[in-house]
């Protein structure tokens, strides 16, 4: 059982930035990767970025490359995503989701809006 919880969502305007923080709990050594999504309003859920919580390997979407950063921090069980340079085409509720071998969990979304 891995338990998420998100936070740094909120307001911004286009070209400013944002870090957004996911702190896990529960059975933690069974998470093999965490991963950001993004899902905006009549639009499918899309992969943002992603790590492994043992080397720290990313990868990322074409759409934010160059601009968002997505780290961890193993010791305080909590994975970031920087994002910089955020546009409108941005706004997304962002989700942060634990791979194991059993399943996945989610978080409950924090909401990002970019004003332009």
């Amino acid at each position: 059982q891995v338990q998420l919880v998100e936070s740094g969502g909120g307001l911004v305007q286009a070209g400013g930035s944002l870090r957004l923080s996911c702190a896990a709990s529960g059975s933690i050594d069974s998470i093999n990767f965490m991963v950001w999504y993004r899902q905006a309003p009549g639009k499918q859920r899309e992969l943002v970025a992603g790590i492994t919580t043992s080397a720290g390997t990313t990868n990322y979407a074409d759409s934010v490359k160059g601009r968002f950063t997505i780290s961890r921090d193993n010791a305080k069980n909590t994975v970031y995503l920087q994002m910089n340079s955020l546009r409108p085409e941005d706004t997304a509720v962002y989700y942060c989701n634990a791979v194991t071998i059993i399943r996945n969990y989610w978080g409950q979304g924090t909401q990002v809006a970019v004003s332009s």
